[in-house]
């Protein structure tokens, strides 16, 4: 039962505390199921309407990149990174860098190659 998907297996008899119980259970892994899937559609959501430029940027902090190193590797201004970071965070609705990545790791973004190694120069 438990591998085609059951919460929980009661065993007879049981009494209404315990099915009570193991129903509460499993509504309440239903409802943390439902509000994960809402906050991924929402990260998504925010990330699709990121502009190309500002999502390379994003992907450009979520591999760790500076302003500067950003800016070297889009052949920006660091000054320019700066607005666009400014940006992302506002589309994003973070108010810091950890929020950020935490909102972009949960729509799937994945961190730039080219600014990580970028880095290293």
């Amino acid at each position: 039962a438990m591998k085609a998907g059951a919460v929980d297996f009661l065993e007879a008899p049981w009494t209404p505390e315990v099915l009570l119980f193991a129903v509460k259970t499993a509504l309440a892994e239903i409802r943390d199921a439902a509000e994960r899937t809402r906050e991924h559609d929402n990260s998504y959501d925010r990330i699709a309407a990121l502009s190309a430029r500002e999502r390379a940027v994003l992907e450009g902090l979520l591999a760790g990149g500076t302003n500067k190193s950003i800016a070297r590797t889009l052949g920006l201004s660091p000054r320019t990174v700066e607005i666009y970071r400014a940006r992302v965070m506002e589309a994003l609705g973070a108010h810091t860098l950890p929020e950020a990545v935490l909102i972009a790791t949960a729509a799937g973004v994945r961190p730039a190659v080219q600014a990580a190694v970028q880095d290293g120069d």
